[in-house]
């Protein structure tokens, strides 16, 4: 075995915290690119989404988890199994919090749940730029009275102020380990599935306050043709036929700008041109039941 094996340090990093308040903006900025969607609606992640970051003599793996809420419904209760299990999968958690959000009675849950958990645990103090220096202070006094975390580090996520510093820390909290994926490997999603998700943030974009948790994205097919290009054909599912024609638009322009604006990213990913078709699906009450939420990927048995 050589020195470099033999020093190289790796683990596991579980992103947590409240519905919106940035942690697939982190995850991306770490990890260089888009692999989680970012949105200013909450509860935008339902899958726990794996990040990987690999320097010369480290690798952190990253899961991006749905921010922790009470559930209204049987997709609700999924995305809250999948975000306390992976407290019992890593290494190191990181608790993000807004800086310009008040200690609230989802905090409180939150710490209760990190109370049953061994891990180290830091406390990451997100969107710095939305408030004073006193401000910041006085939320991170009133955070250290209540749990004991191991580092306390804010950060602007969307600017990346202070993420080097974050990632320096985590990196110092990383234990001797194998090197779980190829240096040049970000997720371990397949494409399928990040596709699916870059198409759901331009409809969480771009449509109306009752229209984004009701939707899922499924992949019909995706193949590149003789001319090099690669064809998608995704449906766009919704709960209701209001939703639908909301979706679609008034002559199609809805739809046609969510097509164009996801493709622009699904090409960014690919590296290749992309003929993107899109449809739009009405099943009704799909989030509650539990045979649609297995077709779409949100199986409860893997989290059990």
């Amino acid at each position: 075995m050589s020195v470099k094996e033999q020093s190289f340090k790796s683990g596991f990093v579980s992103i947590i915290g409240r519905p919106n308040v940035g942690k697939s903006t982190l995850l991306n900025h770490v990890i260089g690119q888009k692999i989680a969607i970012m949105s200013d609606k909450p509860q935008t992640t339902r899958n726990k989404v794996q990040g990987v970051y690999t320097d010369a003599d480290v690798q952190v793996i990253f899961i991006d988890t749905p921010g922790i809420h009470k559930p209204k419904h049987r997709l609700g209760d999924f995305m809250m199994k999948v975000a306390k299990n992976t407290l019992r999968e890593v290494d190191l958690i990181l608790y993000v919090i807004s800086a310009d959000e008040q200690f609230g009675p989802g905090e409180q849950y939150i710490l209760e749940r990190l109370q049953e958990t061994n891990q180290p645990v830091f406390l990451v103090v997100n969107k710095i730029d939305k408030v004073t220096s006193d401000e910041l202070l006085h939320m991170i006094a009133s955070y250290k009275d209540r749990y004991d975390f191991a580092e306390i580090v804010p950060i602007s996520a969307l600017e990346g102020e202070n993420v080097p510093t974050l990632m320096k820390q985590i990196v110092s909290y990383m234990k001797e380990g194998p090197q779980y994926y190829p240096a040049d490997q970000v997720t371990d999603h397949p494409e399928r599935f990040i596709v699916s998700e870059l198409i759901r943030e331009k409809v969480l974009q771009l449509t109306r306050e009752e229209i984004p948790h009701a939707i899922a994205v499924v992949i019909e097919q995706m193949k590149r043709r003789d001319n090099g290009k690669v064809y998608v054909g995704a449906t766009v599912i919704v709960e209701r036929s209001s939703q639908k024609g909301m979706i679609i638009g008034k002559r199609g322009a809805m739809l046609k700008e969510i097509g164009q604006l996801a493709r622009a990213d699904i090409e960014a990913l690919l590296g290749s041109g992309v003929f993107l078709e899109l449809w739009v699906k009405v099943q009704k009450d799909w989030r509650n039941r539990p045979a649609q939420l297995r077709d779409f990927g949100f199986n409860e048995e893997d989290y059990s």
